[in-house]
């Protein structure tokens, strides 16, 4: 059945992870708000989160990875700066912006050559990447330009039946979404402000 709530125990997850691997959508809890999980090397998935968001398809999706051991398959290269703001701020809310290595959709990239990738601190996110066993989207679970959803049943308000299994890890935290960070270049660059705040990656935006 889909649209389904299930409770974010071993369970869940283990059943949500299995979907995702064959090729379907679940909702799921992070740090900030809920996301929206599909394998990030299954087109046909991808092209599902555009359609049920009514996203705009030049607007490129995230990624969630469980650690940084996974950055490398997934990346051109990574800069020592790019090393020293994983090591200090993952897990946690900032997404970094690297050069996407070849194999990656351009569906997933929105034809920018670039992907961007985190590790959540969120332990529902963390055990459901873990269980999927490769990189799935961490997109917000809601309709583009509408509110983010912080519970279970406001995904399934905004989503209804287009996902395959909401799981339910109770309210999140909200607040600000994820920072972006461009960090394909020397001199990492602010995409979005996010949780984290400029002031705490000052030290890093200079080249030192």
């Amino acid at each position: 059945m889909k649209g389904q709530i299930l409770k974010a125990d071993s369970r869940g997850i283990k059943k949500a992870s299995q979907i995702i691997r064959q090729g379907g959508i679940v909702a799921f809890p992070t740090e900030t708000f809920y996301g929206l999980g599909v394998d990030a090397l299954e087109v046909k998935a991808l092209l599902k989160i555009f359609q049920i968001k009514g996203r705009e398809e030049n607007k490129p999706l995230l990624l969630l990875v469980a650690d940084r051991t996974w950055v490398p398959a997934l990346v051109k290269e990574i800069l020592p700066t790019a090393d020293r703001l994983i090591e200090r701020f993952w897990p946690g809310p900032l997404t970094l912006v690297f050069e996407a290595a070849a194999h990656l959709s351009p569906i997933l990239t929105a034809n920018t050559r670039k992907v961007g990738l985190r590790v959540s601190s969120h332990p529902v996110a963390q055990a459901l990447v873990q269980a999927v066993g490769r990189a799935i989207t961490g997109t917000s679970a809601n309709l583009s330009s509408q509110p983010s959803a912080s519970l279970a049943g406001e995904v399934f308000q905004a989503l209804g039946v287009q996902v395959d299994v909401i799981l339910d890890g109770g309210k999140t935290a909200g607040g600000l979404g994820s920072t972006v960070l461009d960090v394909s270049g020397v001199l990492p660059k602010i995409i979005r402000q996010g949780a984290i705040p400029q002031e705490e990656l000052a030290p890093f935006l200079d080249g030192r």
